[in-house]
């Protein structure tokens, strides 16, 4: 049997011995506050002692990001090593704003996200560690564990959507942005996801090829579950004539607004039509890490409009370097919107990849198909 009281007892044990820069108790709320060091915008990403720069990379990890050709880049992400204080936990972000104000909405969220999700998680062990909770099965542990990190995302996502709201300098009104967040610790890996950016897994088959498989499901508001949810709330889905093939939500008829719809169906911001359909509850799951899965990437719908999961695995794992990896990714992808899509106004692209081994420990490369 499983007892979860254990397991967060002995979790908070750990991280208490620690130095005193990285030191984390599970304490009272005003304590978490105080433990939390909200990262500081710097470029692309935030930066803290434990966050990666802008553009920069690491053994595990690798980012970069270029802009599009609409004007300022609405794409930003975060890579924080150490998240929460542990050795083992790496949080990652993406972020593709859209809409006049869209840039700065996604650059608010990347601010607001890994902070408020560490406080929601540390408040939820402090209060499951006074809980005397036994479990016959290690999957019913991991199960509990994946409902507990459900609810912080959902709360995380709910109040950053209530502060955009109420916010005095941005206005959220008519932009938005999605929100893509792996969290790694260990072999476990955390997949949340509210947008159309897509989280896709490289990992190996039977016969050694390397195959993609994608954790996050691209929000549009053309899937079945999602158009009837917008529907009921009072909301259209439906293409134009001039945009063939492109799904938006439409508010409802007689309701005025001087633009187009939203090609999403899940956001954070866009409050002009939360109340007809578009919601920011995120979707999220988990999976486990094994020894045949090699790495993730995280991209906005640059990469994703014109390069496939099996083409982007396979940049990523040609690389001849790690750290560029994520540079190669996006100016292949910049390079395929020349080709595939002429006369068409690139987007930004951004991309993150998370890798799980180190490079040395690796026996024999996967096989490229």
């Amino acid at each position: 049997m499983v007892q979860i009281s254990t397991f967060f007892n002995d979790l908070a044990r750990n991280i208490s011995t620690r130095s005193p820069r990285k030191m984390c108790h599970y304490a009272k709320s005003d304590t978490l506050d105080s433990i939390i060091k909200e990262p500081r915008s710097d470029g692309l990403t935030s930066t803290s002692p434990t966050v990666v720069d802008a553009n920069s990379s690491t053994n595990f990890t690798s980012i970069y990001s270029k802009r599009g050709q609409k004007g300022i880049n609405q794409d930003c992400f975060v890579v924080w090593e150490e998240f929460g204080y542990q050795n083992d936990m790496v949080f990652c972000g993406v972020f593709d704003g859209h809409g006049p104000w869209g840039h700065l909405v996604s650059r608010k969220v990347r601010k607001l996200m890994p902070a408020s999700l560490l406080r929601n998680w540390q408040s939820a062990l402090v209060q499951n560690s006074l809980d005397e909770v036994v479990f016959d099965l290690e999957f019913e542990r991991n199960l509990w564990l994946l409902e507990t990190w459900k609810k912080c995302f959902l709360k995380t996502c709910l109040s950053i959507d209530e502060e955009l709201d109420q916010h005095p300098d941005i206005d959220s009104f008519y932009s938005g942005t999605t929100a893509l967040s792996v969290i790694r610790q260990a072999n476990t890996m955390i997949v949340a996801n509210v947008g159309d950016s897509r989280s896709v897994l490289a990992t190996t088959d039977d016969d050694g090829s390397l195959v993609p498989i994608q954790l996050s499901v691209d929000f549009k508001p053309n899937l079945p579950q999602e158009s009837e949810r917008i529907k009921n709330s009072g909301g259209r889905v439906f293409s134009s004539r001039d945009e063939r093939g492109l799904y938006r939500i439409w508010l409802p008829k007689g309701e005025c607004f001087d633009g187009p719809g939203l090609a999403l169906s899940r956001a954070l911001g866009d409050h002009f039509i939360k109340d007809f359909g578009l919601i920011s509850e995120p979707d999220v799951i988990q999976r486990r890490i094994t020894s045949k899965d090699h790495f993730v990437i995280l991209a906005t719908d640059g990469v994703w409009d014109v390069i496939s999961n099996q083409e982007a695995i396979d940049i990523v794992a040609s690389s001849p370097e790690r750290q560029e990896a994520a540079k190669r990714l996006v100016k292949c992808a910049a390079r395929e919107w020349k080709r595939k899509r002429p006369g068409i106004v690139r987007d930004d692209i951004s991309a993150v990849c998370l890798f799980f081994h180190d490079a040395s420990d690796l026996s024999s490369p996967p096989k490229i198909i």
